[in-house]
């Protein structure tokens, strides 16, 4: 799988058949309109074989709504691509991708609908999700994404390589932060591998979703990188984080260039820090998860972890709303969401997930400790200015944390200003 913010990009010239934008009177109508429409699909293999399947459901049984799907080619980030579409008003009704940290901007834009203006907008995603839907309303109090699937973030390793470096691989030391270190100092001390762990150490926005926000997330109890427009990272917990990783990068046991390829499906890493996706991905490697460390160590129904969840939007250029609110409705049903779970492994934003697909989980029992994890998920922070907010944190993690040219409570807390700052500007 692509990361979150590569995997949706298309041409702005693309026709589309939903039509230009839609505001003010023509909104009602078109809330109730039916025909046509278009939607996007993630370029992940195994998803466009679950899109494809459902779109074919919907058709035969709507021969007068017919959806049609494209795979959204890579090339630029979601974020440039989706907001010239709705800025040039040919975005397809609904894009099965969107990253909850893009909907800020993309609101902003006026590019999205609001999907309570359906008579059971709001309803159906808070039976659907539950209370986990909560962390996906906007700031005024509306749904403008529907929560769709998650992949509950874990510490993958490398049981061939645990073993080589006479590491317990059945059991692992890699509860606390201590284990964690001495656990890798044994992996790079053996050359077992050449790192212990190698997330990117690139500067893009998203990077610190897979090094430091799901450890700050299991270390804090929960916490989000922003609440009631104050950052949170500058606390004891965010320290506490910043240093463990500070550790790894200054001994060396995490490299400081990005890696060729990826490092932990070549052996090169023992360690990755990723979600049930990377399952069907590293089919050929021995792999373990556990949840991801803390300071002192937790139990593992204790721990939340980052959600690395992708959603469903509809777009404000979609003129024939009501098939795109029932075919939303349609894909993230029960029947299509065990299909999704079987197709992709990633976990659909239900309640009740390890029940309600008890007969996969027995089957799978690879991905029963993620259904688990999915009830303690935290997402991104819905606010203004999302992506610069993780960028102002990436730039003054990347300086202190990785390059070590500055202390990190020092930037921490000079970032926190920044970042309160920011979610108080339009």
């Amino acid at each position: 799988m692509l990361s979150a913010l590569t995997v949706l990009a298309i041409g702005t010239t693309a026709a589309c058949t939903e039509g230009a934008g839609t505001s003010g009177g023509d909104a009602s109508s078109a809330a109730a309109a039916r025909g046509a429409i278009k939607i996007w699909l993630s370029n992940n293999k195994e998803e466009l074989v679950w899109g494809k399947g459902m779109v074919d459901a919907w058709n035969s049984a709507h021969p007068t709504e017919m959806v049609s799907a494209e795979e959204i080619p890579a090339g630029k980030s979601s974020e440039e691509v989706i907001g010239a579409a709705i800025t040039a008003g040919n975005a397809p009704c609904l894009i099965f991708n969107t990253a909850p940290a893009a909907v800020p901007q993309f609101q902003k834009q006026g590019g999205l609908v609001a999907l309570d203006d359906f008579p059971d907008g709001a309803s159906y995603i808070a039976s659907r999700t539950g209370k986990t839907a909560e962390q996906y309303k906007s700031t005024d109090g509306k749904f403008y994404q529907s929560p769709w699937k998650s992949n509950p973030v874990m510490i993958f390793y490398n049981k061939d390589v645990f073993a080589k470096a006479g590491v317990d691989a059945a059991n692992p030391p890699l509860k606390t932060y201590a284990e964690f270190l001495d656990t890798s100092r044994k992996v790079v001390s053996s050359k077992a591998a050449q790192a212990a762990i190698w997330p990117s150490p690139t500067s893009e926005f998203f990077q610190p979703w897979f090094d430091f926000y799901p450890l700050f997330i299991a270390q804090s109890g929960g916490k989000q990188l922003v609440e009631d427009n104050k950052a949170t990272f500058a606390s004891d917990a965010g320290t506490k984080v910043a240093d463990f990783w500070a550790t790894i990068y200054k001994e060396g046991l995490a490299p400081k260039e990005k890696a060729a390829g990826d490092a932990f499906g070549t052996g090169k890493a023992a360690m990755a820090v990723v979600g049930p996706w990377a399952i069907a991905a590293y089919k050929d490697v021995k792999w373990g998860a556990v949840p991801v460390p803390t300071a002192e160590g937790m139990g593992a129904d204790q721990i939340h972890t980052f959600s690395d969840a992708k959603n469903v939007a509809m777009y404000s250029s979609c003129t024939n709303r009501g098939t795109a609110w029932d075919v939303m409705k349609f894909a993230t049903s029960k029947e299509q969401d065990g299909k999704l779970l079987d197709a992709t492994g990633q976990m659909p934003l239900r309640s009740d997930l390890p029940t309600t697909y008890a007969d996969y989980f027995t089957k799978h029992p690879e991905y029963k400790q993620f259904a688990d994890m999915a009830s303690r998920t935290v997402e991104v922070p819905n606010v203004a200015n999302s992506i610069t907010i993780w960028q102002t944190f990436r730039d003054a993690y990347s300086s202190s944390v990785i390059f070590a040219k500055q202390d990190s409570p020092t930037a921490l807390r000079t970032a926190a200003d920044k970042v309160a700052q920011l979610t108080t500007q339009p």
